[in-house]
């Protein structure tokens, strides 16, 4: 049965749309016509025509774009529900206009064996309304000590490798594992901090930390770990994606390694785009985050790293925590903001704000992400799947997280004015969610 009632012979015809497509740099009036699970037709001919007997869906002038492919989601299914469970996070994802989210290993038991990937795929199957794609364990436990089988789970169905929140400390560990993921053309994706360096730290090193009395760490961190990681990119071969970038060092290294023709790509989460470190203020835990939130003027690098295409991913570093864990004094507060519902709409943040285009915004949540994982979305063209988002760019709203679909509320949003809100989600031909205000048939 498909979710928005119209029969697949039928279709479903998006009328008087701006088609924007960052694969093809499509930015036209036009429509878009979905049949089955997939895009039929599009194009400036369908702008005000509907084929006979589909479903019109009148777009009146707003943007319709591939949905959003989000690589960095953390939930709390298996082990930790009470967090998140990949229905309640796939229904925040639907309605922040995410189409496709890979999930993280950082689960109880952790992802780290071919029998918890089929668990999650067969999870998400069976409860959650987006695509969900499981990013595996590269070491057992997490622990940064001994490989997983990367051959066995990528043959079942893992999509990436990642050590999740911790980075690698053993460089001949590291090693090791780009080397014998090269072999089966996996994806390594690390998080970058030296854990020696972060060991008993809360948040970036300088005068807001001095201010506030807390321990600090500076960014070097990053670096130091990301130029290894080049180097050991270097030597062996293997496809490389830092995660979660903070820093205008860290560009630099990146700038360098994609000069020198290595596949090395990088992300960086919406935080770090459009916050900083004094968005902490009076000791707000919603903002302790990992990596830490920086300065102003490396947030603003990072903006301009995307608008030149250094930064290829931007992701919503999706982290439940529950009330528990986050009523703390700051030190001693867990890490992690929610960031599914609200990814698009920060984002947009930069676009009204004059800093980037609406194209290399959408661009890195759509068809740069896709190339990356190997998906056949984030496009639009004939015969790509029918995963939409229609979006008004200037319609304003204000966060309540009460409102939220995430079942846990850490969002650093809450309360903040957005402009441009999520009108409707499609996933395989299939309307996932709707705007209570929309009124457009």
């Amino acid at each position: 049965m498909r979710k928005n009632g119209s029969p697949a012979e039928e279709g479903t015809a998006f009328l008087n749309a701006r088609l924007i497509d960052p694969a093809s740099g499509k930015d036209e009036p036009g429509g878009l016509l979905v049949k089955g699970d997939v895009i039929a037709d599009l194009g400036g001919h369908l702008r005000r025509n509907a084929p006979d007997r589909a479903k019109v869906v009148d777009c009146k002038g707003h943007v319709l774009c591939p949905g959003l492919i989000d690589m960095q989601v953390f939930t709390g299914e298996p082990g930790q529900e009470h967090r998140e469970t990949l229905k309640t996070a796939s229904h925040a994802a639907a309605a922040g206009g995410v189409t496709t989210m890979v999930v993280m290993p950082d689960t109880e038991p952790v992802i780290d064996q071919v029998a918890l990937v089929d668990f999650i795929q067969r999870r998400a199957r069976d409860n959650a309304v987006v695509n969900v794609h499981v990013m595996a364990a590269m070491t057992r436990g997490l622990k940064g000590q001994d490989m997983t089988e990367i051959g066995l789970m990528k043959r079942a169905g893992a999509i990436a490798f990642t050590n999740g929140k911790a980075s690698v400390a053993n460089t001949r560990v590291m090693r090791n594992v780009l080397l014998y993921a090269k072999d089966f053309g996996a994806l390594i994706v690390h998080h970058t901090e030296d854990p020696h360096l972060t060991e008993g730290t809360v948040m970036n090193s300088g005068e807001v930390a001095t201010r506030l009395g807390l321990p600090g760490v500076n960014k070097a961190a990053e670096t130091i770990v990301l130029e290894r990681d080049v180097r050991l990119v270097e030597i062996t071969g293997g496809r490389y994606h830092a995660s979660g970038l903070t820093c205008a060092e860290s560009i630099a290294v990146i700038r360098s390694a994609k000069a020198r023709k290595l596949p090395v790509t990088c992300g960086v989460s919406i935080n770090h785009l459009t916050l900083n470190e004094n968005d902490i203020g009076p000791y707000r835990t919603f903002f302790r985050v990992k990596p830490p939130l920086r300065s102003e003027d490396d947030r603003t690098a990072m903006v301009r790293a995307l608008a030149a295409g250094d930064v290829d991913v931007i992701v919503s570093s999706h982290d439940p925590q529950d009330a528990d864990t986050k009523r703390h004094p700051f030190a001693e507060a867990a890490d992690g903001a929610i960031g599914l519902e609200t990814l698009l709409a920060a984002a947009l943040r930069l676009y009204h704000n004059g800093e980037i285009g609406l194209m290399p915004l959408l661009k890195a949540m759509t068809i740069n992400p896709a190339k990356l994982l190997g998906l056949a979305c984030g496009r639009l063209e004939k015969n790509a799947p029918a995963d939409l988002v229609l979006v008004d760019l200037g319609q304003p709203w204000v966060v309540d997280k009460a409102l939220l679909k995430a079942r846990s509320k850490n969002s650093p949003f809450d309360e903040s004015k957005m402009q441009g809100r999520v009108l409707q989600t499609m996933v395989a031909g299939s309307t996932v969610y709707q705007y209570a205000g929309a009124d457009r048939t």
